[in-house]
């Protein structure tokens, strides 16, 4: 989704991780991710799949900084930082792992008292990056989790249908969420916004074929029903002939077709807010 957004945007083509390669200078300056797949608002979470946390990733945006310093200088620095646009996308690791997969947190939490705990974790991520400097943040709420091709597999019953309890804390969190961003939100200091995508990516699921797509409930890998990431080795399974008749790659994220869709829908109801 990184890919399509900066794209879109003209900044580049592809959007390197802060980790992991050896970043030239326009790199640092045209911008970065932290991001570390499948990690969350849940400090449980990271530690579950050992992934890097959310604190670590604020820790590696200091570090960034002062990397940065040393290539432009304090002023410019404090100039693409206050203009550039920070996205804030987690907390489908939380719902469908962590809480429904795993026995650690559903034992001694409903579903209500969980989203508590995953809104207190992104409001205290928000404040940590607007204390870095952000002024505009698009915050990406939660998918309709319970119809992603692995999640039906593992509530969905016989029939894979979409499994509800799933869905039903991905809205719980969002509505929260859309709160908490209206409270913070200040136009003349930090610029937040709530970014939809539960809406889009249901629409694909629901009505795939009005996008071309003919298959919305499988992944194109495997068996597309549970196999995610690296189990999708084209080494060792066999990958669809035609990955762009599909909504999902594999059981948990979309295609490269369904992400641009997405990102689509994201720029033509919020960029003019975001970049306001």
């Amino acid at each position: 989704m990184y890919e399509c957004a900066v794209q879109g945007l003209n900044v580049k083509q592809l959007m390197p991780p802060y980790l992991g390669v050896e970043l030239s200078p326009e790199d640092l300056k045209t911008g970065v991710s932290f991001a570390s797949g499948a990690t969350g608002y849940d400090p449980l979470t990271p530690v579950i799949v050992s992934v890097i946390t959310l604190d670590q990733q604020i820790e590696y945006f200091h570090e960034y900084r002062k990397r940065l310093v040393g290539v432009v200088g304090e002023e410019e620095t404090a100039r693409i930082i206050d203009g550039a646009l920070f996205v804030v996308c987690a907390g489908t690791d939380d719902i469908a792992n962590t809480y429904f997969t795993t026995p650690f947190r559903s034992v001694e939490y409903d579903i209500p008292s969980y989203v508590d705990l995953l809104v207190s974790g992104a409001a205290k991520l928000l404040d940590q990056v607007a204390a870095l400097g952000a002024r505009r943040i698009g915050f990406v709420g939660l998918p309709p989790i319970g119809c992603v091709p692995s999640q039906r597999t593992l509530g969905g019953g016989p029939h894979r249908r979409c499994e509800e309890k799933r869905n039903y804390a991905a809205k719980l969190f969002n509505s929260r969420m859309e709160e908490v961003i209206a409270a913070k939100t200040n136009p003349a200091t930090t610029r937040m916004v709530y970014v939809d995508i539960y809406t889009i990516l249901q629409e694909l699921v629901e009505n795939g074929d009005k996008y071309g797509f003919t298959e919305t409930t499988r992944g194109c890998c495997g068996t597309g029903t549970i196999e995610v990431t690296g189990l999708c080795d084209a080494r060792f399974v066999d990958i669809c002939d035609n990955v762009s008749n599909h909504v999902f790659f594999d059981s948990y994220h979309p295609t490269q077709r369904a992400y641009k869709i997405i990102v689509d829908y994201i720029f033509d109801n919020y960029l003019q807010f975001l970049l306001a």
